[in-house]
């Protein structure tokens, strides 16, 4: 009985998630990231998958991540790839993780495609910064992510701001304890605005991810008083409503399309992230299914 109900909990969260994940292939990815583009907009491709400590897993997805390139390349796609650390060796090793970075990045920039790479739950934030340093000492076109919910991000921003980094700001989806993050949605916003106040003033490029109304707004009026090459990032099927006005403002929007059969984890935890995030999840799904 608890498989069954198991089952048709997943079926009704497959459904749900089918909003902002592309489907299962990569196929399914690059024709979402010619939809991007075709609508103004940048892609800005994942494969879902995380946590491998197996070298025959880590490999497979290193490959996968080359072949997707290649295919960018071949479609003419404007965007780039997001890679989170311990899917291509972290939860191995340190080595292992910058090595098979490095092999991804060195073919993304022969077809100019921006590699970012993601941040995960704070066990590994100092040696994901210790990579991203040490790889963007080697290849410029190659972006950072950083969590307004840890408490440690105002520091952070400030070390990666010396070193010239390109930044992506996000609210935080993984779960932390109270020691390191900040708990409440309040907190998490206030701390949000800011840190993006911070990337207005000293940064340089850097993106804006979030649905949150009320900081996109805040971001559109530092933008009139700080110029910056900045874009905002959005979920693939979230907001739906709000992104061709932010292109036709003169804005840089970047779609976030993840793929793959791994759906679950990374939906769960979106869901988790903030209640708020249902709410939206739900607009955009009635939004979408509009007759």
């Amino acid at each position: 009985m608890k498989r069954q109900e198991s089952t048709l909990i997943e079926k009704v969260l497959f459904k749900i998630a089918r909003q902002w994940i592309a489907g299962d292939t990569m196929e399914d990815a690059l024709e979402s990231a010619r939809q991007a583009n075709a609508h103004g907009m940048n892609a800005i491709l994942n494969k879902l998958g995380e946590h491998m400590t197996s070298k025959a897993q880590v490999d497979q997805t290193v490959s996968d991540y080359l072949t997707l390139v290649s295919n960018l390349r071949r479609s003419k796609i404007t965007g780039g790839l997001s890679i989170k650390p311990t899917q291509v060796g972290l939860a191995i090793s340190t080595i292992e993780c910058t090595s098979n970075l490095d092999v991804i990045i060195e073919k993304a920039l022969q077809s100019q495609s921006f590699v970012w790479i993601d941040m995960e739950s704070s066990e590994y934030t100092d040696a994901t910064f210790e990579i991203y340093q040490n790889l963007f000492e080697k290849y410029e076109r190659l972006g950072i992510v950083i969590q307004a919910n840890l408490k440690r991000t105002g520091n952070d921003l400030d070390m990666l701001l010396k070193k010239g980094a390109k930044i992506r700001l996000v609210k935080g989806a993984y779960h932390e304890n109270s020691e390191n993050a900040y708990r409440t949605r309040h907190a998490v916003d206030e701390n949000y605005i800011k840190l993006m106040n911070v990337l207005f003033k000293q940064g340089n490029e850097f993106a804006i991810a979030t649905h949150d109304s009320k900081i996109i707004d805040t971001a559109i009026e530092l933008a009139k008083k700080h110029e910056r090459k900045f874009e905002f990032q959005m979920l693939k099927g979230i907001r739906d409503e709000i992104k061709p006005i932010l292109v036709k403002s003169g804005f840089a929007v970047s779609e976030y399309i993840p793929y793959g059969t791994n759906w679950l984890p990374y939906s769960i935890r979106r869901l988790k992230e903030r209640k708020r995030n249902i709410l939206l999840l739900g607009s955009s799904f009635i939004h979408a299914h509009r007759v």
